[in-house]
């Protein structure tokens, strides 16, 4: 019985990776499955601290290999921002999406360009630690566009691209996005670990 925990309660996220990995025989489980895990405190001061967090706490708790991201929207205008604060950054994506947008209010198309930031961790027990990264750069709109996707997706325009994640859907999203990247060369140290 192969078994991977993802150290998420993120339900998008989730059902992103599970659909990166369904062609290998593993059970893939997330913290919805282990409701004992408390609440992790992301105290982390960059993505690899709380990536690698999340990912070794959840490894102790269910004594399983666990693989966590943490990810968020840099955007150069605002200095970086909201980057580790991407999920804190309202009470609800429709309220982060406005308070981006807020903050963009006047500012012309060729000062919006952003990054989309994922860096992946897995932790094995013994507290093996293997790490990758992904950026997927690009620019904010002045509205949301699309109905797909969650968190920021509707207002984030990848390079060489003129939809939102949110416009694309999941087919191409999965190709291209920063989670898909960080996920692509994660893969080959998952199907190490598991033999596969």
């Amino acid at each position: 019985m192969l078994r991977l925990v993802l150290a998420t309660g993120n339900r998008g996220k989730a059902i992103e990776i599970r659909e990166k990995l369904k062609k290998y025989p593993l059970i893939i489980e997330s913290l919805q499955d282990y409701p004992q895990i408390p609440e992790i405190e992301e105290n982390g001061k960059t993505f690899l601290d709380n990536s690698v967090l999340k990912a070794s706490i959840v490894s102790r708790y269910t004594n399983l290999p666990a693989l966590a991201d943490d990810s968020g929207l840099e955007i150069d205008y605002l200095k970086g921002l909201p980057g580790l604060y991407s999920s804190r950054w309202g009470k609800d994506d429709r309220d982060r999406v406005a308070r981006v947008l807020k903050e963009l209010e006047g500012i012309t198309e060729e000062q919006r360009k952003a990054r989309f930031v994922c860096v992946m961790s897995m932790v094995v027990p013994g507290n093996k630690v293997y790490t990758e990264q992904g950026v997927c750069s690009g620019k904010i709109t002045f509205s949301p566009q699309g109905k797909y996707g969650f968190g920021y997706d509707p207002i984030f325009i990848p390079d060489g691209y003129d939809q939102t994640f949110a416009q694309m859907g999941k087919k191409i999203k999965n190709k291209i996005s920063h989670r898909a990247i960080a996920l692509d060369k994660i893969i080959p140290r998952i199907i190490a670990y598991f033999q596969l």
